[in-house]
């Protein structure tokens, strides 16, 4: 019997997933389709994937007893510190998986998308390591407000192409990889960077990612004598940090999720990116999920301060947990991403990028028992987010 929350053979999460794509795609979805899963459970793959993350990404990343934030808000709060991989964040064991996917796949071009310029760096840096040519599409906001990382991916060799259209932030890069896709099938392998787009990419991406969940199980095991928490905290955008952290957990319903999703401005406002509570069922960039649509189907455009959290859908697979009541969602304005940014900064010694700062903004919020062993999955550091972070305080 199948898992409850597991994807299915054609691709599904209950009713979302599923691959909806143009036929000049067909070929490489289905290539994907029915070569991801023995590729990826060879013997060479998983001894390439696992020495690449041990000596080249740094992992395992530290499980981190967070004394003063615990002292805080009265539980055991540990953090998973993806932000000390090697780029910055936990995108990297994405694109190292992917990578070596697109080498078996005899793959000579690279495109990717990016928002907050994460994955794009990712990218970036496993094909230079490899040494493929590298395209990644950007929105053109993006672009000005994650410069830092724009001139990482182009020092990496990568080339950076705007997206000039709609709201010229991630939803458009990743509509200018899709077409980059159509134009070149045969040579070319797509990183998406999130769980998101059609099958087989939320699973495949999860997988990749789910080496966060699978530490933490050994590492909790170390520090609290068993292995699952509580409680996991992560921000959700498309979501692939949220789905590493929660992979091996799924089954477990003694433990929480807890999703923060980016209400910018506020639920109300017309400028938020809070798929779950805004959104309805439709198809994005290959995939049935829940997005912010009209009532005649045309997306919405997202807003946040966060580069990587203003997409207008969400992962299938937590699109799924949401419906299940699995996962429990907070929206998390622009304000308190920022007040907790701030706040972790300074009670730690952490500058978390803005993305990984919504999670921590449900702190403030949940309600907890002093004992209750609480994990956040800190996505990302902030470097890329040190201009914002100076206009608003005035530093």
């Amino acid at each position: 019997m199948r898992d409850k929350y597991s994807v299915d053979d054609n691709g599904y999460y209950g009713k979302f997933g599923g691959a909806y794509v143009p036929e000049m795609l067909h070929h490489n979805i289905s290539e994907l389709q029915e070569k991801y899963l023995s590729i990826t459970h060879s013997n060479k793959f998983k001894k390439d994937f696992s020495q690449l993350l041990k000596d080249y990404v740094g992992r395992p990343s530290p499980l981190f007893f967070a004394n003063n934030l615990s002292q805080k808000y009265n539980a055991k709060i540990y953090l998973k510190r993806e932000d000390l991989n090697h780029t910055g964040s936990h995108k990297i064991n994405n694109t190292i998986g992917q990578i070596l996917l697109a080498k078996e796949l005899n793959k000579k071009r690279i495109i990717a998308e990016t928002g907050a310029g994460q994955h794009g760096v990712a990218t970036a840096t496993v094909c230079a390591l490899m040494d493929l040519e590298c395209i990644v599409y950007m929105g053109a906001i993006d672009i000005e407000r994650q410069a830092a990382n724009v001139s990482r991916m182009k020092m990496l060799g990568a080339e950076v192409r705007p997206a000039l259209s709609g709201s010229k932030t991630l939803k458009d890069a990743t509509n200018e990889a899709i077409r980059d896709w159509i134009n070149h099938p045969k040579d070319t392998h797509y990183i998406i960077g999130s769980v998101v787009g059609p099958h087989p990419y939320p699973d495949m991406v999860a997988r990749f990612q789910s080496v966060i969940s699978e530490e933490m199980q050994y590492q909790l095991e170390e520090q609290t004598g068993r292995n699952f928490p509580d409680f996991i905290l992560a921000c959700v955008g498309g979501g692939s940090n949220a789905a590493g952290a929660f992979f091996h957990f799924l089954e477990n319903e003694s433990v929480q999720f807890y999703l923060a999703e980016a209400a910018g401005k506020g639920i109300d406002s017309g400028h938020s990116a809070a798929t779950s509570i805004l959104g309805s069922e439709g198809i994005i960039h290959g995939a049935k999920t829940l997005l912010m649509q009209t009532d005649d189907g045309q997306i919405i455009e997202p807003y946040s301060i966060s580069a990587g959290l203003d997409y207008p859908g969400i992962g299938p697979l937590h699109a799924h947990l949401i419906d299940q009541k699995r996962a429990t969602v907070f929206p998390v304005t622009d304000t308190q991403a920022l007040n907790s940014a701030l706040m972790l900064t300074r009670t730690e010694g952490i500058i978390p990028a803005l993305e990984t700062a919504h999670a921590f903004s449900i702190l403030d919020v949940m309600d907890v028992e002093p004992d209750s062993v609480v994990v956040v999955n800190v996505s990302g550091r902030g470097d890329k987010d040190l201009p914002t972070y100076k206009n608003h305080f005035n530093f």
